[in-house]
């Protein structure tokens, strides 16, 4: 067991927790039980709106502060016919349920940024294409999630890898990034924060744990996926608009259903050998001079 390291990105100063790890968006998945067992192991668990309706998110939200006593944060999906409304009625719950992060998927929502700033809380927008995130930037994003063409969910035809994401995306943008597509192990952890990520959103890779809300069933099924099949490479990298029918390759990572907190234990745990057989002996990590 390692003596833990201090990790400190402009994330972490934003958020205020304690690694470098923001969970990923799920529709009908991202719940509050999971959300809390994201925060609750040192990341920024995130609640997706849409999993509740308008009329019980209130309560959803009290609840929440019974789960877990660090931060978490609030997602919007926004569809490009959704009711403008019922996403600033979300927004507002939230807001004065006392949420102070709020990530933002699928289509870009200014408007939504516009009232996120004008209540004092951060907005983080994810955005798969380059110019998407400029413009997001130019909107007042206060963070950006860049999804690599290894995303799972809906994909752009025109996104690029995770890795000319972020090494463009250092170079292109000013706000801190976070990393998004393929990412699940040590190795891509570190690799990330290396080519410029703030901070690592798990998606796909978390879904096999424990406190994911996926059947035992589909976890099996996820685990059991071999990514280096013809199939699964047509499916994932189909270059059209719309979803993939298959998982991100961070499933390629998992063996065993487990808890949420050992998986997170166990690439912060691994991350920090690696870096010190490298040499590192500080005890604090941090990207903040880069």
């Amino acid at each position: 067991m390692l003596n833990g390291l201090i990790w400190t990105t402009k994330i972490t100063q934003m958020c205020r927790i304690k690694y470098p790890l923001i969970m990923a968006a799920f529709a009908r998945h991202g719940r509050i039980e999971f959300a809390a067992a994201y925060s609750n192991a040192g990341g920024l668990g995130i609640i997706t709106a849409m999993s509740y309706e308008i009329i019980d998110f209130k309560k959803v939200l009290d609840k929440m502060g019974d789960l877990t006593s660090s931060p978490f944060g609030v997602n919007i999906t926004v569809n490009a016919d959704g009711d403008k409304e019922i996403y600033l009625k979300y927004l507002e719950v939230a807001i004065d349920a006392g949420v102070s992060v709020f990530t933002t998927s699928a289509y870009q929502a200014p408007y939504i940024g516009e009232r996120i700033h004008e209540a004092g809380c951060l907005w983080f927008p994810k955005c798969p294409l380059m110019r998407h995130a400029i413009s997001a930037q130019e909107a007042g994003a206060d963070a950006i999630t860049l999804m690599g063409m290894e995303s799972a969910g809906n994909k752009n035809p025109f996104q690029h890898t995770t890795l000319v994401n972020l090494t463009m995306g250092r170079r292109v943008l000013k706000v801190p990034l976070i990393a998004a597509g393929g990412l699940g192990d040590a190795r891509g952890f570190l690799g990330a924060l290396a080519m410029g990520a703030d901070a690592v959103c798990l998606g796909t890779a978390i879904l096999t744990t424990e406190e994911s809300p996926i059947s035992r069933e589909r976890k099996e099924d996820r685990i059991n996926t071999d990514i280096f099949t013809e199939e699964y490479h047509r499916s994932l990298y189909h270059r059209r608009f719309g979803g993939t029918r298959v998982p991100s390759p961070s499933v390629g990572f998992q063996s065993e259903v487990i808890p949420l907190k050992s998986m997170i234990e166990n690439i912060i745990q691994e991350a920090e050998f690696i870096i010190k057989s490298w040499g590192f002996d500080k005890e604090e990590f941090s990207t903040i001079s880069r």
